[in-house]
């Protein structure tokens, strides 16, 4: 241990004549201690809400979609082969998706239908396996009727707007129907609910409706085409680059989006939300910083004396300048660390007890937890910087004192 190291635990260890400043010392380290807790509890609740929402629309969404710039995708069935044989591409599936209404003895609704193919191995709708969609989408009787019903998945929060559950039939009407003397007749089939989806954001449980691809196709008189494909890829953080392969492969006929395109001002708007957190939370540690240069400043007042008689001696400013550097660097790290301690184990409480209770206007029944360890070390890394360059005028002014004023005058 270098003797500016030792001299600076000594007067951090030592009992001082003035008693305030010991007592503005330990304020220090607790308003360190309490930034970087709220800071890692707050960053670990917004990175879990986050992850949250990444899980609730990609149970819902692929994560590349691909068009055709005509419109209708004819010859999808080609490009599905071409990419099915990318590397990284874990399943590409045709879909069809329009706008229609479901009506039933108690309402009407405004429904995006989307028709998906049963018989695709990844889960296509949150809750609904490969296996279990198969089976939910597959024609059931109704009743003592001897025909066969075509089945639909409906929001649950869709599902109470029309009054229907499951086992129910509806009437699903489609602005694509046929020309008659009189104009354009819309084309309306009846359709059984087979199931009900819940992800815990509104704007899908309110609108969305799912259906088998063939019907889809009849109902909306697509002549075996479809909307788009739907592309799943091995690592959801790829699907730029992979979409990016598509496009070179397929040529300027087509267009594609990713997921993170598709809701890029959902995620823009968390990321400012986070990072506008993190910006206001680390001023808690600012102002622990500005207590951490007080008691610095206080104690060069007390140890001028002490200065004084060091510098006689032969230290250098450098030196005197690193002792009360050290002093504040020791604070921090004691704060900072208990600030981390007390904030991982505050998460871990509201990961595994769900103590708080959130109402059912958000998407969330408990605060979301999720900590990132780069987020733990951005946390910890930002306090330390703020503790050491509040120490740095204090160490200064130190260094300054003229040693022959000091022992005249102390």
């Amino acid at each position: 241990m270098s003797y500016e190291s030792y001299i600076a635990l000594r007067y951090l260890k030592a009992k001082r004549k003035q008693t305030f400043i010991s007592l503005i010392t330990v304020l220090s380290i607790a308003g360190v201690a309490v930034g970087v807790m709220a800071l890692v509890v707050v960053i670990a609740v917004m990175s879990g809400a986050e992850s949250d929402f990444k899980r609730r629309i990609l149970g819902f969404q692929s994560h590349v979609s691909v068009y055709n710039r005509d419109g209708r995708f004819a010859d999808y069935k080609a490009v599905r082969d071409t990419i099915v044989e990318k590397k990284d591409v874990v399943a590409v599936s045709p879909y069809i998706s329009s706008q229609v209404l479901l009506r039933t003895a108690y309402g009407v609704s405004g429904a995006s239908l989307k028709g998906i193919d049963p018989g695709v191995k990844v889960k296509v709708i949150e809750g609904y396996g490969p296996e279990k969609l198969h089976e939910t989408l597959k024609k059931r009787k109704v009743g003592d009727s001897e025909a066969e019903i075509p089945s639909i998945i409906l929001g649950a929060d869709l599902a109470m707007n029309i009054g229907v559950s499951e086992g129910d039939v509806l009437y699903l009407i489609s602005p694509k129907g046929m020309i008659s003397p009189v104009g354009q007749i819309p084309s309306m089939r009846k359709f059984v609910v087979s199931g009900t989806f819940k992800s815990g954001m509104y704007e899908y449980d309110a609108f969305f409706a799912y259906m088998d691809i063939h019907e889809a196709q009849s109902i909306l008189r697509m002549d075996g085409s479809v909307s788009g494909l739907d592309v799943w890829v091995h690592d959801l953080y790829h699907a730029e680059r992979i979409k990016k392969e598509i496009l070179d492969t397929m040529g300027p006929g087509y267009w594609a989006q990713d997921w993170m395109q598709i809701n890029s001002s959902l995620f823009s708007a968390l990321a400012l939300e986070k990072a506008a957190m993190f910006v206001i939370l680390i001023l808690i540690v600012l102002v622990a910083a500005f207590n951490i240069a007080s008691t610095l400043i206080m104690m060069v007042m007390e140890k001028t004396k002490d200065i004084a008689i060091l510098k006689t001696m032969g230290a250098t400013k450098e030196s005197i300048r690193k002792i009360f550097v050290y002093q504040g660097i020791v604070i921090g790290m004691i704060g900072t660390s208990l600030g981390l301690g007390l904030g991982l184990v505050l998460c871990f409480i509201l990961k595994h007890w769900k103590i708080i209770k959130l109402p059912s206007v958000y998407a969330f029944s408990t605060l979301p937890v999720q900590l990132e360890i780069q987020d733990v070390l951005i946390i910890a890394i930002s306090a330390m910087v703020i503790c050491f360059l509040s120490t740095l005028y204090p160490a200064y002014q130190a260094a300054d004192i003229d040693p022959v004023e000091a022992i005249r005058y102390g």
